[in-house]
């Protein structure tokens, strides 16, 4: 802990130098030379790398908190009590035994009758109930577009969503005069499961190796694979096989502003992207962007002279353009000609839904000619913005 809250003090001091360097070489009309904008990248470079640096530890030091937990309950016998495994159904002790058991192609008779709870229609094996939350907490930290939208689960069959399109007004009436009439108008929104799928191989001494810890790898593999890919749909997917981003034209987010140039930000037009949310939304709205637009506005000052975006000096809390976190992902869009570089909005409008049961197949043939046993991994997951109007973007001008 005391680690990152050195880093923290060392970046909010670099960038402290950094700002002033910034101030300092700038000519009359604002711009550097080329070997003073060359000495800026580097030290601006040292900013983020620190950044990426303390986002690191701070996961590393939450897995730490999670794994320093106690793995078994205190013994707590009463009489005439039977001791054994209360769990039933997929979170069983037996079932998840069977289903590592299955997927080193260690089984038997009685473990194959355990693995009969559930179905899956496509022939694998549905993950352990335990099993499957360690896959969506991976997902989350692997996606981070999970960390800040709602994610709920659905079992079978399009979820529904009743969203309110207009509400109802009030009307100034004369005395005894008739009271108009003014109801609010329903909509809904369907959510439905789109299908991901990855093949992962691994090699027969790996799986024979008692010492290789083969549960870890595939969380981990699903997760890096997986969520890379739901990632980059809830930004930018088009909603034909796969979720609707909040960046794609039909279904995502409200124009907030269009830029006055194809190439370049200014201050007032994040301002003016910042006031085209409505006031409730933005309590709890942040800024998504790239990593490339985040180095092109970092350069901006208020009408005070203070930088607008702000590096974070405290944990657990997020960099920040106008007192608004700042999250960051290789899927926005870059500035270019007619691209939405910036999402400003609160994401909680922004559903993903997972269906339950993740599924594991083994393949023993397909890959046996090279000594490699495949699993075959999927899920199913759509993502939709249920509220248009609450998060708003900044387009470069066409």
């Amino acid at each position: 802990m005391n680690k990152i809250l050195e880093l923290r003090e060392k970046r909010a001091k670099l960038w402290e130098a950094t700002k002033a360097f910034l101030d300092s070489r700038r000519s009359e009309n604002g711009l550097l030379s080329a070997e003073d904008t060359e000495q800026y990248e580097r030290m601006e470079t040292d900013v983020i790398n620190l950044g990426k640096e303390i986002d690191r530890l701070e996961r590393q030091a939450t897995l730490d908190l999670e794994l320093s937990k106690a793995t078994t309950n205190a013994i707590k016998n009463k009489p005439n009590s039977t001791i054994g495994d209360d769990k039933t159904g997929r979170a069983s002790n037996e079932y998840k035994e069977a289903f590592w058991k299955a997927m080193r192609n260690k089984n038997n008779y009685n473990f194959q009758n355990a693995l009969q709870i559930g179905t899956d229609s496509e022939g694998g094996y549905l993950v352990p109930d335990e099993f499957e939350r360690t896959l969506v907490e991976s997902l989350r930290e692997e996606n981070i577009f999970r960390q800040f939208a709602k994610v709920i689960t659905t079992s079978t069959g399009d979820k529904k969503i009743p969203v309110v399109v207009s509400k109802g007004t009030a009307s100034w009436v004369d005395e005894e005069g008739p009271i108009p009439e003014s109801d609010d108008a329903f909509g809904q929104v369907s959510i439905g499961a789109y299908k991901l799928a990855t093949m992962i191989k691994v090699s027969e001494e790996l799986l024979n190796d008692s010492v290789f810890n083969l549960e870890d790898y595939i969380s981990k593999e699903f997760a890096r694979r997986i969520g890379s890919k739901e990632e980059e749909s809830f930004f930018i997917g088009d909603g034909v096989g796969k979720p609707t981003g909040i960046f794609n034209a039909t279904g995502g987010a409200e124009l907030g502003i269009t830029a006055s140039t194809q190439s370049t930000i200014k201050l007032d037009e994040i301002i003016d992207l910042f006031y085209s949310l409505k006031s409730p939304y933005r309590k709890k709205a942040i800024f998504v962007m790239n990593d490339l637009t985040v180095k092109a506005i970092r350069k901006l000052k208020d009408g005070n002279g203070q930088y607008l975006w702000q590096p974070s000096v405290k944990m657990g809390e997020p960099d920040t353009v106008l007192n608004r976190p700042v999250k960051t992902s290789t899927y926005v869009p870059t500035i270019a000609a007619g691209a939405k570089t910036i999402a400003f909005g609160d994401f909680n409008y922004y559903w993903v839904a997972d269906r339950q049961g993740r599924s594991f197949q083994r393949l023993n043939e397909l890959y046996a000619a090279t000594g490699q046993v495949g699993f075959k991994a999927t899920q199913r997951v759509d993502g939709k913005l249920i509220l248009p109007e609450a998060i708003k973007t900044l387009q470069m001008k066409a």
